[in-house]
């Protein structure tokens, strides 16, 4: 496999018209808390984060200020690192359907693929300047990489058999595109820098983007339930919201900390059930929320603090939720 590097696509936007937003207010359930494990990982101040779970069970993670990837066998409770190429700075990890490990190189503009056997690492440059950042990684079912460009305002695709690399750049400057995730094989991104969420049509590299009713909303993480309706985080109201892509509208829920939550890291479960963290108290709390429902339950503070928790994934054979955090843990939630 050899990375090319192409120039890239620039997009026709269409923007869907703002529809507005009803706010409920339900009460959280605090008496059932998750049971709650950290790793202390050995290298210390390293920021470990975003953990992806390969198929045989080992955690893999990345250490974003100390330019590595971290591998954590839970079993043994033993870690071991893998440097990366010089500046690479990793911000995301995921495992990929041919059995590598994929890498956002934030520092160095690329995204790098682990050999399942010999570890090798093979850089896919960005193809164009402006992509300084890539930042999180998801593989749609058809074993496209997309991944967003915060800082560099794309939403981007990998092709890992060609290397071949498009990057899409949204309607607003400094956009911010952040966090990610796929429908099958369509891709889901929020703007972080404005209040609205985009997506990719797949087949025509047509980008979409949806407004959010409050011109302050900072959408930061997302998830999809299997009904087809796109969850949402607000960082800077502290909500709770839902977006249904067919007609626009938007339902938003207080979280249990209020407009002061910031909320960041956020997972569904294979029950439909929304996990978040609230990172404006010390320390955090994982919350949960039934859609069911429409009501909150299972508010548990991060043992070590969590000093921020930043992303955060759910594996279904655990029935658990890793995450790292700024507290130099990786950490695993398992939920009832």
């Amino acid at each position: 496999m050899k990375p090319t590097a192409l120039l890239s696509t620039l997009l026709l936007m269409v923007v869907a018209s703002p529809a507005a937003a009803s706010e409920k207010t339900t009460t959280a359930k605090t008496a059932t808390k998750l049971d709650v494990r950290e790793w202390e990982v050995p290298w210390e101040h390293t920021r470990p984060r975003d953990p992806d779970v390969a198929p045989d069970g080992k955690v893999w993670f990345v250490g974003q200020t100390g330019n590595y990837v971290g591998v954590l066998d839970p079993e043994k409770g033993s870690f071991r690192r893998i440097a990366l190429p010089e500046n690479a700075m990793p911000h995301n990890i995921v495992a990929g359907p041919d059995g590598a490990m994929w890498y956002a190189g934030n520092g160095d503009a690329h995204i790098g693929r682990i050999a399942p056997k010999t570890e090798k690492v093979t850089k896919f440059p960005m193809p164009d300047k402006r992509a300084k950042d890539p930042h999180t990684l998801i593989f749609a079912d058809d074993g496209t990489l997309w991944f967003t460009v915060q800082h560099g305002n794309f939403i981007g695709r990998l092709d890992p058999k060609s290397g071949k690399v498009t990057l899409l750049e949204p309607s607003v400057k400094a956009s911010r595109p952040y966090g990610i995730v796929t429908d099958g094989n369509r891709p889901w991104a929020v703007l972080f820098g404005t209040n609205r969420i985009a997506t990719v049509d797949p087949k025509t590299n047509r980008l979409k983007e949806y407004t959010l009713p409050a011109r302050d909303a900072r959408p930061r993480r997302l998830a999809l339930t299997d009904d087809g309706k796109v969850w949402y985080v607000d960082y800077a109201r502290g909500t709770l919201g839902r977006l249904a892509p067919d007609s626009g509208k938007v339902n938003e829920w207080k979280t249990p900390g209020g407009s002061g939550s910031r909320p960041y890291a956020m997972t569904v479960d294979d029950s439909d059930r929304l996990w978040f963290v609230e990172t404006g108290s010390q320390p955090n709390r994982l919350v949960g929320f039934d859609p069911k429902k429409e009501s909150f339950a299972h508010v548990t503070p991060i043992p070590s603090g969590g000093g921020t928790v930043r992303h955060m994934i759910y594996h279904a054979p655990q029935k658990a939720i890793w995450f790292g955090t700024d507290a130099n843990t990786i950490g695993r939630a398992t939920v009832p």
